[in-house]
């Protein structure tokens, strides 16, 4: 959950004293754009997977830390909650065979971990919202002992100064309450990095933002929360909900939430990062000893410590991120909309998919967001969270004609993104026979209209049909979509409910 904060770092400034170093780490940003200090392109992707914790019961488990000593790498890292894990992707050059080698790396990454996990019945899982998690797994005993999720979670509650209240209505409606900012664990998501030079952020950021919600509808893989069948992507809500440090009288006035698709396309980072201090209070007001404008008067490069640490608490589905790597700034996108899983193979195809739509559209002569209200990007996002692969989308027409069309997001996407997407990961450079294979992944997808929340919701319905109470339908369809993901196949291959009652007229427990 954002910047990595120690322990020792704990001695939080004052805010008027911290608004100032801000403002001041803005201004020196703003500098180091005008003098063009950004890394020049060197076409690197990097990719981050949020995972879940779960027996062969299908329930999960709260052992993160012994699980990670077993592991052992610093691929691994804990998140939020005790029944999470992150594992990060060394940056790649996009280029070449580099979506296999993504693909090899994660296997033999993720088959690992997943055996280490096995020793004390905690076996990996990649979905979006564990099926099985109750209310009462995310109660404040399950956060990490980590430092910087206890200061965040006090920070956070103080600043709400009552619990955090869940009301998503969906297939069912859910509402909950929570003292602490635990729910939000419940969320695991695939982070696609994009690093870009300042004169490109502005055109990839906006392409974006575009393209969320056609992401949404095909990696669709979070139906279920805490018992109740909501969205067919239940992470956007939640973690909004979770994450909302304003009380109601602050949410009337029209104060922005922390988690947020944002309220306009944009001409230059500089706006986004603006816009943090601009309209959100720093919950973590911890001072560096750096002086970044002398550094920057000196000749060196600051890392804007502050600036990058309050950017880490502004959950925005596209994220900017600045960074310094070797004594050279640069700057990335850092895309979150995806909920992790369903396989190695699903993951890869959506970032093929993101990667190449991203570059099409960034290069269009005729940019979507050019012809295309920022409020209909908002709205297409909140349909493909609500609808999944069913989601209908306004989008540009096509041509040279004006104006929006609604389109099935299936169909926009076959017959007008998926080109593009190809043409995109062409200009990348990817190999012929990555670029068909994992695109052809999302083709399928499309013709058969089978994602990772829409098999889960046939399934889970197949298993109260067959009998089963509603934990035991939940644990059931958990149980078979781990025994999947550990195969491999793409989900749109996955057969929808189970292979069949056993001689005892149960369905498998494995």
């Amino acid at each position: 959950m954002g910047e990595k904060v120690e322990a020792a770092s704990f001695d939080l400034a004052g805010r008027e004293q911290y608004r100032k170093r801000l403002r001041q780490c803005l201004s020196v940003f703003g500098r180091l754009l005008a003098e063009k200090r950004f890394d020049k392109p060197r076409n690197l992707m990097g990719l981050e997977i949020e995972l879940n914790l779960a027996g062969s019961d299908g329930l999960p488990r709260m052992m993160n830390h012994e699980v990670l000593s077993r592991i052992a790498s610093r691929d691994f890292q804990t998140e939020l909650g005790m029944f999470n894990l992150e594992v990060n992707i060394a940056p790649h050059r996009l280029n070449g065979r580099v979506l296999d080698q993504l693909a090899e790396e994660l296997r033999a990454g993720l088959g690992y971990a997943h055996r280490k996990a096995e020793e004390v019945d905690a076996g990996i899982v990649m979905i979006g919202i564990l099926p099985t998690l109750g209310h009462h797994d995310v109660g404040s005993g399950s956060l990490s002992a980590v430092d910087r999720y206890t200061l965040l979670n006090d920070q956070m509650r103080a600043a709400r100064g009552e619990d955090f209240r869940l009301d998503i209505e969906g297939v069912e409606r859910l509402v909950a309450t929570s003292p602490s900012i635990a729910p939000e664990a419940a969320c695991t998501s695939v982070q696609l990095h994009l690093q870009v030079t300042q004169e490109r952020f502005a055109d990839v950021w906006n392409a974006a933002q575009a393209v969320a919600a056609v992401q949404i509808a095909l990696g669709a893989n979070a139906p279920f929360l805490f018992g109740k069948e909501l969205w067919h992507e239940s992470r956007p809500p939640l973690f909004q909900q979770a994450t909302d440090v304003r009380p109601p009288e602050l949410r009337v006035q029209g104060v922005r939430p922390r988690t947020w698709f944002g309220e306009r396309w944009i001409d230059s980072p500089y706006d986004l990062f603006a816009e943090n201090l601009r309209y959100f209070l720093p919950l973590l007001p911890i001072m560096s000893d750096e002086d970044p404008q002398k550094v920057l008067d000196d000749g060196g490069v600051p890392a804007l410590q502050e600036l990058a640490l309050h950017n880490g608490t502004i959950y925005r589905w596209n994220r900017p991120v600045y960074e310094v790597a070797d004594g050279v700034p640069h700057l990335r996108v850092e895309n979150r909309v995806l909920p992790a899983g369903p396989t190695v193979t699903d993951v890869i195809a959506n970032a093929a998919f993101y990667y190449g739509l991203v570059r099409a559209l960034a290069d269009d002569s005729r940019p979507v967001w050019k012809r295309m209200p920022f409020s209909a990007a908002t709205e297409n996002f909140d349909t493909a969270c609500r609808h999944g692969i069913e989601a209908e989308l306004r989008w540009p027409r096509h041509g040279r004609s004006s104006g929006l069309v609604t389109r099935p997001a299936v169909d926009l996407v076959r017959e007008e993104l998926l080109p593009l997407a190809a043409a995109g990961l062409d200009a990348w450079q990817i190999e012929p026979a990555d670029r068909d294979l994992y695109l052809g992944v999302i083709e399928e997808r499309c013709k058969r209209r089978i994602n990772g929340a829409s098999w889960q919701v046939g399934t889970f319905h197949r298993a109260l049909d067959a009998g089963l109470e509603r934990d035991a339908a939940f644990a059931a369809t958990t149980r078979r979509y781990c025994e999947l993901m550990h195969h491999g196949s793409p989900v749109h291959t996955w057969p929808v409910g189970f292979p069949g009652p056993d001689e005892s007229g149960r369905l498998p427990s494995h």
